[in-house]
């Protein structure tokens, strides 16, 4: 529902906009309107620009209703595929298909996208959670270890690899900031493109009036990350990356280390090479859950068609199923990492709600009383948000993979400030990842009595790569007990 502004149209002004706010019953938003400074009034006119006027009745109507029961129906396990044969799996040519995926690369075929829009507040840090320092040795920021591989595979095609990342309006000018302070992370300015991810408006779900933050600003939350299609489309880089030739993004979230944002042998089955049983529109990574409560998205087969069930809505008795061999029978859990064609998300665009979806959720969201001016801080839910999600895409595709993944190579979320996906376990993580691939060349690794590595290890974005591509990259010398080592 969020619009930018179009080049050199006119600012949207507050009487411009009356008669439409008067028709839906919204003129409310404009009570303070006569004593809001010019800079207010724009900002509120601005707010409210963004808003599809005509569609809101509709989407409010359907989302003020008491939310039908969801009946999943019959969920089974999804088709996995791998690149190691796993029992079970559906088995992919591995070689084959990361040759196919470095000829996307070569070709100019293939761009990064990352969804950026989080701030860090919950880990105990001020700034957008990609600047924040998580390398074990360097100290590299979410953004760098990133960058460092996309630099690193660009060098290896020989063309600048296109890196799409979604901010929020609440972060990005900082995140331009901090990647101009740092010289674009060594990367070529020009294949760095930002886009602001869009908002919808908060809205009473008694009434179905929309909510005031301020007396002249809208209250609204970020669509979702499935607004990460919209935000393509409306900010012109879908048309960018089609004139450029590239025909596939690789999509991951911001919070995880240890992603591989250009995976040859992902992309390359994802494109339908190795054997994969692919249509080429989307495909998804996935991990074996750790335990049935983990706190992620879950593969599944519905109706015929493979799909994410969230944690929330799967019954714990089916969360806690298992196969004779002990494994759990839902095993297949999202880690928000995806190839999608372009082709694919622009029909997803056009498709509108019938591809996305909306999605609610009752919140706690401060206001302002249009009738007393005072601000009010709810004790209790009091506002319907609407946000959409990127995985809703997966069972519109004709076929869409599924790739098991190792946990402990592709899988680091830092999500809290302490315990469970915090900074120390994504730090512990990455050192493992790093101990591993250095015992996987032959390199021995001092661990301590726990069997956790007894020094501090990380993978140079140069080693990534290696990795991923397949090619040669041996450290020098081995590891020493206490030592802090970038490979």
């Amino acid at each position: 529902m969020s619009t930018p502004a179009s080049a050199g149209a006119r600012p949207a002004r507050l009487e411009d906009l009356r008669p439409a706010l008067q028709r839906i019953g919204q003129a409310h938003v404009l009570a303070f309107a006569d004593r809001l400074r010019d800079a207010e009034r724009a900002g509120l006119a601005g707010d409210l620009a963004t808003i599809n006027l005509d569609a809101l009745p509709g989407l409010i109507e359907r989302f003020c209703e008491p939310a039908p029961a969801d009946g999943l129906g019959e969920l089974r396990p999804p088709t996995v595929c791998c690149l190691r044969g796993t029992p079970g799996d559906h088995a992919i040519d591995a070689e084959e298909a990361r040759k196919a995926g470095l000829e996307l690369v070569r070709g100019g075929r293939v761009a990064a996208l990352t969804v950026a829009g989080g701030q860090g507040t919950r880990l105990g840090f001020d700034g957008p959670k990609g600047t924040l320092p998580i390398g074990p040795v360097s100290r590299r920021t979410l953004f760098e270890v990133f960058a460092d591989q996309i630099a690193a595979a660009s060098r290896w095609a020989g063309t600048p690899i296109p890196w799409l990342i979604m901010t929020s309006p609440q972060n990005h000018e900082q995140t331009i900031a901090f990647f101009g302070e740092r010289d674009w992370l060594g990367l070529d300015r020009t294949q760095i493109r930002f886009f602001r991810q869009g908002v919808m408006p908060c809205f009473d779900p008694a009434t179905g009036r929309l909510l005031l933050a301020e007396p002249h600003r809208l209250a609204t939350n970020p669509d979702g990350h499935g607004g990460v299609v919209r935000a393509l489309v409306e900010s012109g880089e879908l048309d960018r990356l089609e004139r450029g030739g590239v025909e596939h993004i690789s999509y991951f979230q911001v919070d995880n280390p240890l992603v591989t944002p250009i995976d040859p042998a992902f992309l390359g089955a994802h494109a339908a090479a190795g054997g994969a049983r692919s249509s080429g529109q989307i495909s998804s990574k996935m991990v074996p859950k750790a335990a049935p409560e983990e706190k992620v998205g879950l593969f599944a087969r519905v109706a015929g068609r493979t799909r994410v069930v969230e944690y929330s809505d799967l019954p714990e008795e089916v969360a806690r199923e298992r196969t004779p061999d002990g494994r759990l029978r839902f095993e297949a859990g999202s880690v928000a990492i995806h190839a999608a064609s372009v082709r694919f998300l622009r029909e997803i665009h056009d498709a509108g709600e019938r591809a996305l979806p909306f999605h609610r959720a009752f919140k706690k969201v401060p206001y302002v009383d249009v009738e007393t001016g005072n601000r009010v801080e709810p004790e209790s839910p009091n506002a319907v948000k609407l946000e959409r999600f990127v995985f809703d895409a997966v069972p519109v595709a004709d076929e869409s993979l599924v790739l098991r993944c190792e946990r402990e190579r592709e899988f680091a979320p830092v999500k809290n400030a302490q315990g469970v996906d915090s900074v120390a376990t994504g730090a512990a993580l990455q050192i493992e990842c790093a101990a591993r691939w250095l015992e996987e060349r032959g390199h021995a690794v001092p661990r301590g009595d726990d069997g956790a590595p007894a020094c501090t290890l990380e993978l140079s974005g140069g080693a990534a790569w290696a990795h991923a591509a397949g090619e040669t990259h041996e450290p020098e010398g081995t590891p020493a007990a206490g030592s802090r080592v970038l490979i």
